[in-house]
């Protein structure tokens, strides 16, 4: 035993262990005297070993708050603040409606809110992974009050060209707030998950994305309801929603929370994400999103606040009562009160827009928030990946190829066609917000899921670059296609919009189909389909060839130098 022991220090540790219990059992025997007392020192250990195991909790649980907390934080100023961004654009678009503006012009005011987050949504990575999240937060809430507080100045008599200039550069400013405050509400998921827990990591972003969304239904309707009431009126409402979540942003968070590591991020790694995943679902985010905004933000409450056709500029009136809904009496006929937004509609009320689009929102949230339990859950799809990127994708393109063809049959129809449109409309408005939503969720999760945990800021910002890019050629190409596509009704009522927004459908489902192409080329050979029960395509196994192996190693090794073995122990 002895001999063996030398031999083997393994061995020779549990030679000394089972002597050292033997002597431990013998010792009560020896000394009878001694048995109480070491009895009473076994008590005290166990005493001490269940505080320490107690401590250890408190210690655990205390840690688990202050890692939360930048989450709670964070979550609570991004959503009070996304009810102020949903009430800003409806108060805008809106207003301008009443004013008389058309699609195109309205989609101009919107311009450089889209294109500010293109710049943002780089320059606030770039910010985050410096300055961190606090920063950004803070400048963000602070722009948005900025952007309210200019729009308190858009004058009754000013010429469309200075009242175009003007909303658009004031939109500007919320445009950047939106994506400063965004970029914190994102990245927040990533940094609070463990790398390892993927399920709980989506879960977690679909729910703050879902709820995101359904607070900006409520702003959406907030913001046509009271500028229904009055227009100054609404966006003080919303400058006191903006004050009250800045004391959370100021008081709440650390400075370094989302900074980068290792060193200072540059624009080069911005633009370079060497991340060819992030890269091809970024230029798919691209076209998903320019799929809805050509036909939802502009073209759709528009086309619901625009009056029928009939009638306009022939029939006799003697009051506004006397016309259609959405149209005026002036000089005892019916006219189209904005002749720039067409006819064609069915000239409902700017409150009943605005909870419509509300509705479609907040749907779209909840769906979004609920998708892993409800959806993909069921289906085995969660946590999701390429593969179910491209079905749903796919799936996009139903519901507005279908009312892109109903539109199409409508436009040609006689008599009152409100009925038979509005039902086919809102049908179709409900099942794309569901395959949206769902789509929506993944591409959330995907992009933190692909983004290196130090680099989540960039990673982040770059990826809603895309997503900003995708809303700015949606909402130009509607606003271009919904006031020049169909024919000219006169001078007292437009264009038929029925053949715009038909235009406008085709468009968005064009686009949808480039978005479940251009996923396609994520390189994701893991990646299992699953519907239900089935498996429509089984994943292989991720391996390295002998080359990558060596080039992950020797990068390894370049990223991490401290952590080589030395050879003083005895390392070869």
């Amino acid at each position: 035993s002895a001999a063996r022991s030398v031999s083997s220090p393994s061995a020779n540790s549990a030679h000394l262990s089972s002597a050292a219990a033997v002597r431990e059992w013998q010792r009560p025997m020896d000394a009878p005297g001694l048995g109480a007392a070491s009895q009473s020192s076994n008590v005290t250990g166990q005493s001490s070993s269940v505080c320490k195991a107690e401590n250890a909790q408190k210690a655990e649980a205390t840690a688990a708050r202050k890692a939360l907390m930048p989450f709670v934080v964070i979550s609570v100023s991004y959503l009070l603040f996304t009810v102020t961004d949903g009430a800003m654009r409806m108060i805008v678009l809106l207003h301008a409606y009443q004013k008389g503006f058309t699609a195109l012009q309205v989609a101009l005011m919107f311009t450089l809110y889209e294109l500010a987050g293109v710049v943002t949504n780089l320059g606030a990575g770039l910010a985050g992974a410096k300055w961190g999240i606090k920063c950004t937060l803070v400048t963000g809430l602070s722009l948005q009050l900025v952007a309210y507080a200019l729009l308190f100045g858009w004058q009754e008599e000013w010429d469309d060209l200075s009242a175009i200039v003007y909303v658009t550069v004031a939109q500007m400013f919320g445009g950047i707030a939106k994506d400063l405050t965004k970029l914190g509400g994102k990245t927040v998921t990533k940094l609070v998950t463990p790398e390892e827990q993927s399920s709980r990591l989506f879960k977690l972003v679909s729910l703050l994305t879902g709820w995101k969304n359904s607070l900006k239904g409520v702003g959406y309707f907030a913001g046509s309801a009271l500028v229904a009431v009055n227009y100054e009126l609404a966006l003080g409402c919303m400058m006191a929603l903006v004050v009250s979540a800045l004391p959370f942003a100021l008081f709440g968070l650390d400075r370094q929370l989302g900074t980068a590591r290792k060193k200072n991020v540059q624009w080069a790694d911005i633009f370079m994400t060497k991340n060819a995943n992030l890269n091809w679902l970024s230029l798919a985010r691209l076209f998903l999103f320019a799929s809805r905004d050509f036909w939802f933000e502009v073209p759709l409450p528009f086309f619901l606040r625009s009056p029928r056709c009939e009638g306009l500029g022939s029939d006799r009136c003697l009051s506004d009562g006397d016309c259609p809904s959405g149209a005026g009496c002036q000089v005892d006929v019916c006219v189209s009160l904005n002749v720039g937004g067409g006819c064609g509609g069915f000239g409902w009320s700017r409150v009943l827009v605005g909870a419509i689009l509300a509705a479609y929102i907040i749907l779209y949230g909840q769906v979004q928030s609920w998708s892993p339990q409800l959806i993909l859950g069921p289906l085995k799809q969660s946590p999701p990946n390429q593969l179910t990127e491209m079905l749903w994708g796919a799936l996009n393109c139903l519901p507005t190829a279908a009312m892109a063809v109903v539109f199409g049959v409508y436009s040609t129809a006689d008599g009152d066609r409100t009925l038979p449109l509005a039902a086919s409309l809102m049908s179709a408005v409900v099942t794309f917000a569901v395959i949206f939503a769902v789509n929506s969720s993944i591409h959330s999760f995907l992009v933190v899921h692909y983004a290196k945990e130090d680099k989540v800021a960039t990673s982040v910002g770059f990826y809603y670059m895309s997503n900003a890019c995708g809303r700015l050629l949606g909402t130009l190409g509607s606003g271009v296609l919904y006031t020049y596509v169909g024919e000219d009704q006169g001078a007292a009522a437009g264009n038929d919009n029925v053949v715009g927004l038909a235009a406008c459908f085709v468009a968005g489902t064009m686009s949808s189909l480039v978005a479940a192409l251009v996923t396609y080329k994520i390189h994701d050979e893991a990646a299992t389909l699953h519907c239900g029960s089935c498996v429509c395509r089984r994943g292989q196994p991720a391996t390295l060839t002998a080359e990558a192996a060596v080039a992950e190693t020797v990068k390894d090794v370049a990223d991490h130098p401290e952590a080589l073995p030395s050879l003083a122990d005895g390392a070869v």
